[in-house]
């Protein structure tokens, strides 16, 4: 695969293509005290071949996190945050409009009460895209349902993420990227439910060796965000790419 087709597929979350990436995101601003929090994201993708018609595309994300002390007589903290695995069923062949269906399922990895819910949960999931010219135009959608729980171990999250790449024909490769992460905690209290990011990324293909990679770095103001939510995040992105 050449370096545009690379890219294109890299912009396809239901991709037949083995990827590896990390995307680590600093956010700005975050907590009482306007710290600075960072969030390394381990998320590999693995696709699967069911038969001749449909696919399984498995897409494990494990958070890395480290958090700023919530107040001056208090520590920062270090640890895992809890795994969602995304598993969706796209057909082999879908035509213009690219799709997939499936369940989110969450995993209590959490090392630190700080860091996340200590219970399991799930929900449903979609994804659905279209490849027009240079311009990949689709988005993400799914919602998690913690298994019990109360306080800050219940949770309810809807998680949509807009997908639009252009892709600039006259440096094959090179991209730009718009999939802000927007989410509602619908569990938070008034005023705190929503949080929306707006901003841009630059992408590119290149290679190390015989190896390609895909990189990505980007910038996200959180237009709208709960009280203690940062003010902007800079998302990083590096992964290896494995085409068949």
């Amino acid at each position: 695969m050449d370096a545009a087709a690379l890219a294109r597929a890299v912009q396809n979350p239901l991709a037949r293509m083995l990827s590896l990436p990390v995307q680590n995101d600093t956010n700005l601003g975050y907590g009482a005290g306007d710290g600075v929090q960072n969030v390394m994201n381990l998320q590999p993708v693995v696709p699967v071949a069911l038969d001749a018609a449909w696919n399984l595309i498995l897409r494990p994300v494990l958070p890395v996190i480290w958090q700023p002390a919530p107040g001056p007589d208090a520590g920062t903290t270090f640890g895992l945050g809890a795994t969602q695995t995304q598993f969706f069923l796209t057909p082999s062949n879908p035509g213009r409009l690219i799709w997939g269906t499936g369940v989110v399922a969450q995993a209590p990895t959490t090392t630190e009460a700080a860091l996340g819910s200590n219970r399991w949960g799930a929900g449903p999931g979609l994804i659905a895209l279209t490849l027009q010219g240079p311009w990949v135009i689709g988005g993400v959608a799914n919602n998690v349902w913690s298994f019990g729980g109360d306080g800050p171990n219940r949770y309810s999250t809807l998680t949509l993420q807009p997908l639009v790449s252009y892709n600039i024909p006259a440096l094959p490769g090179t991209y730009l990227s718009f999939s802000p992460i927007v989410t509602a905690q619908w569990e938070a209290r008034d005023g705190n439910v929503w949080t929306v990011p707006v901003g841009l990324a630059l992408g590119q293909i290149f290679h190390l060796g015989r190896q390609p990679v895909n990189a990505q770095l980007g910038a996200y103001y959180n237009a709208i965000r709960p009280d203690d939510g940062p003010d902007w995040q800079i998302r990083f992105q590096i992964a290896l790419l494995f085409p068949k």
